[in-house]
């Protein structure tokens, strides 16, 4: 239950609404309880002084020549009968339940109740429409096989009720002032309470746009901190990830502006005065060579851009390595037969046990498609002496590793350039070929995604020229809690 509902929910307003409420649903009870405490404390002096009348009055009863006898002096009938507000009643019988003196209709004690001579007790009861508080004992006779004598008195209850109204007055008035007070001193201290998360709003909004450093977790309290960590965490992600976007912004900038410049100096070139049709020829095919890079240098730019966005945002399941692999391997062909490349692909058959991994089947073709066109554009081939470019899948379903190599006749990689042929935009000296130096990192990318690592290493130690052979490593392990974490990150 809430007492302040709204429309868009507070922290204010939930911590005053569960401190509130439990307060003002406790003072009904607190008055409830009070009202009791005050009856029980205001009927205790009213009772004792029951128990001294029906004491007094017991002693009054005596035994003569073999009879009961009860002798109520003057004095005492006055003084049990002189009350302004309440009405005193009292009875007294003999051993055989006859009347000695008192109220002949006054209530008896309950049937059945075993007497207890010269113990006084008491109990509420009616008499005449109102409510009494009674208080009895029995008397021992000095007669042979004679019963006690009962004496009782009985009270009204008007005393009592009008005490207890004055200590529920004494009570409750004090809480009245105290309720609206305490209510006060609560919205306060909420107010001194969420202060510091005031204080960390203004700092986010004074802050300036591009202003991604993290908050400060020191001058926050303890329960706010795992907030601003989250928060810190956020924004370091957003800062890479603007980075990365401003890379590729600068990184497409500077690639296309070589092909475009040709473009542009081509088509300068065509349109001079005395320019013969071989000439305009030749411009036209740099013109469309200019052309081709540049869409080329695009599409690769894109395909980076959205495996380092895609993360674990994309789906995984099951793929076949195998499958994918021949799949790229018959895209590639036509550009190996341009080249005079003998291109092919041995290892594992699609559907073989153990090819499976747990992916996206778009990046992971992606990435072979990748390594092919590298290996078909750095590997020199001739009609008379062809290149070789072999792609393979080989599974091991005991050591839990699949394996994909694509290897090649090519001049290979140095050692020394291995781990700087996966930079963006790197190329190796000396190769004279068309590239955007984007084929590997792509790779690496999509790999480090799925959990994989690559090495680098010669086709044919030894051997001139020793080719490249390039090993992208899936263990079974990493490529599962991969797409565990994936599944987690969606739900």
């Amino acid at each position: 239950m809430k007492i302040f509902q709204r429309e868009q929910r507070s922290l204010f307003g939930e911590i005053l609404d569960w401190m509130l409420t439990p307060l003002l649903l406790l003072w009904p009870v607190s008055l409830a309880l009070t009202w009791l405490v005050a009856q029980s404390i205001a009927g205790k002096p009213f009772d004792r002084a029951l128990e001294y009348n029906v004491q007094a009055l017991a002693q009054l009863v005596t035994v003569q020549n073999q009879r009961v006898a009860f002798n109520l002096p003057q004095p005492a009938r006055e003084i049990l009968r002189a009350d302004d507000s309440d009405h005193l009643y009292y009875q007294v019988l003999g051993s055989r339940g006859e009347l000695l003196s008192g109220e002949r209709d006054l209530p008896q004690p309950p049937a059945g109740e075993a007497p207890g001579p010269g113990e006084t007790r008491l109990r509420d009861d009616e008499m005449r429409g109102l409510d009494v508080r009674v208080a009895y004992t029995w008397v021992r006779l000095d007669l042979p096989g004679a019963q006690p004598a009962l004496v009782q008195v009985a009270e009204t209850r008007e005393k009592r009720s009008v005490l207890a109204t004055e200590i529920i007055k004494g009570v409750m008035l004090p809480q009245l002032v105290i309720l609206p007070l305490a209510v006060l001193l609560v919205w306060l201290a909420l107010v001194r309470g969420i202060k510091p998360l005031s204080e960390l709003e203004e700092r986010i909004r004074a802050r300036k746009p591009d202003d991604l450093s993290p908050l400060d977790e020191k001058v926050v309290p303890l329960e706010v901190a795992p907030l601003v960590s989250s928060v810190n965490d956020l924004l370091t992600r957003l800062k890479g990830s603007i980075a990365t976007q401003k890379r590729f912004l600068a990184d497409a900038a500077h690639q296309l502006k070589t092909p475009l410049a040709g473009l542009r100096m081509q088509a300068d070139l065509a349109q001079r005065e005395h320019f013969n049709a071989e000439e305009l020829k030749q411009s036209l095919k740099q013109i469309g060579r200019s052309s081709m890079r540049a869409t080329h240098t695009v599409n690769q730019l894109l395909s980076l851009a959205r495996a380092e966005s895609s993360g674990k945002a994309l789906v995984r399941q099951p793929c076949d390595l195998a499958a994918l692999a021949v799949e790229a391997v018959r895209d590639t062909v036509p550009r190996a037969m341009e080249k005079h490349l003998d291109l092919g692909y041995d290892g594992s058959q699609p559907g073989a046990p153990g090819v499976t991994v747990q992916g996206n089947a778009t990046l992971l073709k992606e990435m072979i498609r990748n390594l092919l066109d590298n290996a078909v554009n750095y590997t020199p081939s001739t009609p008379q002496q062809p290149g070789v470019v072999t792609a393979r899948v080989l599974a091991d379903p005991f050591g839990q590793v699949l394996l994909l190599q694509v290897e090649d006749t090519g001049p290979g990689i140095p050692v020394s350039e291995r781990e700087l042929v996966f930079q963006p935009f790197y190329r190796t000296l000396g190769t004279n070929v068309d590239g955007s130096g984007l084929g590997l990192p792509i790779v690496l990318e999509i790999a480090r995604q799925h959990g994989a690592s690559i090495e680098l290493d010669d086709a044919r130690p030894g051997q001139v020229p020793p080719g490249t052979r390039v090993t992208v490593r899936f263990d079974a392990a990493a490529a599962q809690t991969t797409a565990d974490e994936a599944a987690q990150a969606a739900l």
